[in-house]
C-alpha cells in the first residue's frame, strides 16, 4: 500500500492491454476503475470528496474548492492567471500540449519571489488558448517584463506580436524557404516592412 495507491496500476489509473497483431493500447485499471487509489484511501474525504475526486476538478472548480486555504489558493491563482482554469489537477502530463506546459512552467514561475534580471524563452505559449485567455497571459507576460525580467516569445499570434516591445520577423517564407531575418523593431516598424509577409497581417491586429 504504497502511498495508498492501487498497486495493480501503480497509481496510474490505467493498465496497458496487449493486443494480437495491433499496438498496444491503455485501459482503465480493473480494481481501482481509474480512481488511482486503493479503497481504504478512498475512504477518506475532505468537504465531502475523495482524492481521486479532488483530482478530477478543474482548476477553476479547485480554486473555489481550496478558498481559504492559502496555499491552495496561491498556486491555483497563477494558474488561473495563465489561462489554465480548464485543465484537471490530476491531468497526466503525457496529455498537456506544448504550450500547456509552458503556461505551468510559468505558473510556477509566478510563485516566486520576484528577483527580476531573469530571461523567459517561451515557445508559442498561447496555443489553444481562447481570445480572452490569450489577454489574461498577456498581462502576465507585461508583468514579468515591469518586474525588470527578459521575456523572449516565439509566436504567430498577430496579438501578442502587437503587444511586443520589439518584433524579429524571420521569413520570408517557412522551412528551407526562411530562416533569415526580415524586419526589426518596434511592431509599428514591421508593421510598415515592405518586403515582410507578417507585415500586412501585423498591421491589422494593430489597426492601422
Amino acid at each position: 500500500m504504497s502511498g495508498g495507491r492501487c498497486e495493480t496500476c501503480q497509481g496510474e489509473g490505467f493498465v496497458s492491454v496487449e493486443l494480437l497483431f495491433l499496438p498496444s493500447t491503455y485501459a482503465p485499471c480493473p480494481d481501482c476503475h481509474g480512481a488511482r487509489y486503493n479503497p481504504e484511501t478512498l475512504e477518506v474525504t475532505l468537504r465531502g470528496l475523495t482524492v481521486a475526486q479532488v483530482l478530477d476538478l478543474t482548476v477553476e472548480s479547485a480554486a473555489g474548492f481550496f478558498a481559504g486555504t492559502p496555499a491552495a489558493e496561491r498556486a491555483l491563482a497563477t494558474l488561473l492567471d495563465v489561462g489554465l482554469g480548464y485543465l484537471r489537477l490530476g491531468q497526466p502530463a503525457t496529455e498537456l500540449s506544448g504550450g500547456e506546459a509552458q503556461r505551468i512552467k510559468l505558473a510556477s514561475e509566478l510563485q516566486r519571489t520576484r528577483r527580476g534580471h531573469t530571461l523567459y524563452l517561451l515557445d508559442e505559449p498561447t496555443t489553444g488558448l481562447h481570445p480572452a485567455d490569450v489577454e489574461v497571459l498577456m498581462r502576465q507576460l507585461h508583468g514579468l517584463v515591469d518586474a525588470h525580467n527578459t521575456v523572449v516569445v516565439v509566436e504567430h499570434d498577430m496579438a501578442v506580436v502587437a503587444g511586443a516591445d520589439h518584433v524579429i520577423d524571420l521569413g520570408p517564407g517557412g522551412g528551407d524557404r526562411g530562416g533569415r531575418i526580415v524586419a526589426t523593431g518596434t511592431p509599428q516598424e514591421v508593421a510598415r516592412a515592405a518586403e515582410s509577409r507578417t507585415a500586412p497581417y501585423l498591421a491589422k491586429a494593430l489597426g492601422s
